[in-house]
């Protein structure tokens, strides 16, 4: 404890750089641009949730049904046999997805890894994968970033499960529409036929973990897992580091706006530049 008073003070003298999220004083020694605060401020997803897709439950009564499942799951609504996010996607977790988003900050994405692989390991029987793989973005889109970072964030579970991934599985085949904003129905429509298995892959009878930044509706996720299960997959688990309440879905701007644009914060309010 000693040492590490010592570390964080002589971080805050030597590395006085803010908090890339509130723009405070960074003064712990940490490898991440995130204050202690903002981290605490990531609302992590806990039980009671949907036993398929993790929808959060406000309801005791609802978990505690013979079959704990949201209405969409109840009616097999979505193509992958399960999902689960680390947070819910509130301002601070929103600001830290777009410095992975749009700065390549790969010491976050090992935070995000970790919290994942925790996760996983609650349950790792039932998670039991094969393969990792990223939802991959459209070769114009990843083209302009220089990477993707749905495998920024895939890589470091993938070592820490000891699982080979394989960022080359499944190929966007048509990009995202232009447009900022869009309903629920719309997001739907956007990825349908938008995604492939690659030539020469074999997917057939593998257990896929298939990692995302953020769910929204889980059309990206659904869509992922059609294509993979079509070509073969035994089974396709979604795993994101954020999850979009529900309400708020219609208010979250498109994972891939480009970094110039105005995006819409989680609660609503004001776009801002990014």
């Amino acid at each position: 404890m000693l040492l590490k008073n010592a570390l964080d003070a002589l971080a805050s003298v030597l590395f006085p750089g803010p908090c890339r999220v509130c723009g405070e004083a960074l003064t712990n020694a940490s490898r991440i641009p995130l204050c202690e605060s903002c981290l605490a401020g990531f609302e992590e997803i806990v039980p009671p949730m949907c036993t398929c897709c993790g929808r959060p439950f406000h309801s005791q009564v609802a978990a505690e049904a013979a079959q704990p499942l949201c209405r969409l799951c109840r009616v097999n609504y979505y193509s992958f046999d399960r999902a689960r996010s680390f947070a819910v996607y509130n301002d601070a977790l929103f600001e830290a997805v777009l410095l992975l988003k749009y700065e390549a900050v790969g010491r976050l994405g090992n935070w995000f890894a970790a919290r994942l692989a925790t996760m996983l390991s609650r349950e790792a029987v039932e998670w039991r994968a094969d393969v990792v793989v990223p939802v991959p973005l459209d070769r114009a889109r990843r083209r302009e970033r220089g990477y993707n970072q749905a495998e920024l964030i895939a890589r470091p579970p993938a070592k820490r499960l000891n699982l080979p991934i394989e960022p080359r599985m499944l190929v966007r085949t048509k990009a995202r529409p232009p447009q900022l904003l869009v309903s629920r129905g719309e997001r739907w429509k956007s990825v349908r036929g938008a995604y492939a298995t690659n030539e020469g892959v074999d997917v057939d009878n593998l257990r896929i973990l298939l990692v995302d930044d953020v769910l929204t509706t889980g059309a990206t996720l659904d869509a992922c897992s059609r294509v993979l299960k079509k070509a073969g997959a035994a089974a396709v688990f979604g795993v994101t580091v954020a999850r979009v309440r529900s309400w708020q879905a219609g208010l979250v701007s498109v994972a891939g706006a480009q970094k110039s644009r105005v995006h819409v914060k989680p609660d609503g309010g004001g776009g801002h530049p990014i």
